[in-house]
């Protein structure tokens, strides 16, 4: 069976460009089937586990979109998404080992119980994307908006982020033990129970950040911003390294004064 779906047009970036979508959920698996390669395809809506339930060689996607489309346990191991558009879509129990999605959308995503292992995350929209338990072992985050996000209770070790937006995220209970964190913003984030010891946060946020439970013991916090620490957060922050500015900010809570000393 061929693709025979309507050519339609759509707005992507503020560009009006040509796709093509699918006219029937059997149309979409005969197109998945036959091609490794997809340009311009809309999936949007569509139910794709009957397409894409059998593992093989990876498939590319480019300028498609995936908005709202079924997507449980699909197998896209190795699979590339460029300038894609998965808003809403549902990656639950997906096989995305060593994917990579660049540059495109996933805001509002549920990617619960997803293996994720190795996969890469470059410059896409991630707002509000739900991983509940989804098994993130060196899965990389880069230049990512993670705003809203729910991370907490996901698996596997060695996930990093480097210059993600995460405010407002609940990342409650993740292990961060001696990485170098690079331009984070957990600008109202949950950190709940996270794990910085030892760690060097380098241009993070972390004004509004909700700090119980956490450990600091040994971190470097000297090119973060602490924002405006509150007295009960205090305990949170023994044994971190700082600057003598922030010393001299946390003091003030307490009205002490930071003089310098001259000569």
């Amino acid at each position: 069976m061929g693709f025979r779906g309507s050519a339609v047009s759509a707005v992507w970036k503020g560009e009006r460009v040509s796709t093509q979508k699918p006219a029937t959920e059997a149309e979409a698996v005969a197109l998945l089937s036959d091609q490794r390669e997809h340009s311009g395809v809309d999936f949007s809506g569509l139910d794709l586990r009957q397409a894409l339930s059998r593992p093989g060689a990876p498939h590319s996607f480019h300028t498609c979109s995936f908005d709202g489309a079924d997507l449980r346990g699909a197998q896209l191991a190795e699979a590339a998404f460029t300038e894609c558009r998965l808003d809403r879509a549902d990656l639950g129990g997906a096989m995305l080992e060593q994917a990579r999605i660049e540059r495109g959308s996933a805001a509002f995503v549920k990617a619960g119980r997803a293996d994720l292992t190795d996969a890469w995350f470059v410059g896409v929209d991630l707002a509000n994307s739900q991983w509940g338990s989804a098994l993130l072992a060196g899965t990389h985050f880069e230049e990512c908006r993670l705003v809203g996000a729910r991370l907490s209770g996901v698996r596997g070790l060695g996930h990093t982020f480097a210059r993600c937006h995460l405010g407002l995220a609940d990342v409650a209970g993740l292990d961060f033990r001696g990485r170098t964190l690079d331009g984070l913003n957990f600008t109202e984030a949950d950190l709940t129970g996270c794990d910085f010891r030892d760690a060097i946060l380098d241009g993070c946020r972390l004004a509004g950040a909700e700090l119980r439970s956490a450990r600091f013991a040994g971190a470097d916090l000297r090119g973060a911003d602490l924002g405006q620490i509150e007295v009960d957060d205090l305990p949170v922050l023994r044994g971190a390294v700082v600057s003598e500015r922030q010393a001299a900010a946390l003091l003030a809570i307490f009205g002490v004064q930071v003089i310098p000393m001259s000569g």
